[in-house]
C-alpha cells in the first residue's frame, strides 16, 4: 500500500496536484483500492487555488498518515510558501521520511527553500528556469518533462506532472499497470493548433 500526501496551499496550481491526484487514484483503483491519495494543508480550512478553485484539505500538516510520498504542486502561492517557515520545515522533515518527494512546476522553488532539492537535478516551469538556477546549488534541466535524481522526482509545469506520476506509478507498479492508468484516464496528448498551419 503506497500513501500519497499532496500539498496544498492558498495559490496552488490546480492541475499541478489534482493531474497527479487522478494518476495516483486511477493506479489504487485498477489495484483493487490498494492505494491512498490524501490533500494535506497548513490549517484545516478551505484553500483557494490559483485559479479560483476551492479544496477542502483531508489533513493538517500536524494530523496526517505516514506518507511513502510527498507532492509539492507549484503555482503562485509557492511565493508566500518560500517564506513560511512552518511549510518549508515540514517539507524537509516529511522529505526524510518518504520514499519518493515529488514536485510539479514552482513546487521546485519550495523543495530549494526548504532543502530537499538541492545539490539535485531538476525540473520546472519555464518561466521561473532562470531565477530557479539563480538561487544556487541546484541544476536546471531545462529539455526534460521530468527530471528523477535518486528519491527526487520534479516536472515542468502544469500538465507535465501528469507525466511525472505516470512515471512513478509506473516504477512503483510496473510498466504495464502505468500504461493501464495511462489508458483509463485516456491520457494521449494530441493538442490542437500544434502545427504552424493556418486555420
Amino acid at each position: 500500500m503506497t500513501t500519497y500526501g499532496l500539498l496544498i496551499f492558498d495559490g496552488a496550481e490546480e492541475l499541478d496536484f489534482v493531474g497527479p491526484w487522478e494518476v495516483f487514484t486511477a493506479s489504487s483503483m485498477l489495484r483493487e483500492n490498494a492505494d491512498t491519495a490524501v490533500l494535506i494543508a497548513e490549517n484545516p480550512g478551505p484553500v483557494r487555488c490559483n485559479k479560483g478553485m476551492r479544496v477542502l484539505p483531508d489533513h493538517s500538516l500536524d494530523d496526517h498518515p505516514p506518507l511513502d510520498v510527498l507532492l509539492v504542486p507549484g503555482g503562485n502561492g509557492t511565493r508566500v510558501q518560500l517564506n513560511n517557515p512552518v511549510v518549508t520545515d515540514w517539507v524537509a522533515k516529511t522529505a526524510e521520511q518518504v520514499t519518493w518527494t515529488t514536485s510539479v512546476c514552482t513546487g521546485a522553488l519550495v523543495l530549494h527553500a526548504a532543502g530537499p532539492a538541492r545539490g539535485r537535478r531538476v525540473a520546472t516551469h519555464w518561466s521561473v528556469e532562470d531565477e530557479l538556477e539563480a538561487r544556487g546549488d541546484i541544476t536546471v534541466v531545462r529539455d526534460a518533462r521530468y527530471v528523477v535524481d535518486g528519491s527526487l522526482l520534479t516536472s515542468q509545469g502544469v500538465s507535465a506532472g501528469i507525466d511525472m506520476a505516470l512515471w512513478l506509478v509506473g516504477n512503483l507498479h510496473g510498466r504495464d499497470h502505468a500504461r493501464a492508468v495511462r489508458r483509463y484516464i485516456q491520457y494521449e496528448p494530441a493538442p490542437p493548433y500544434m502545427s504552424d498551419e493556418p486555420l
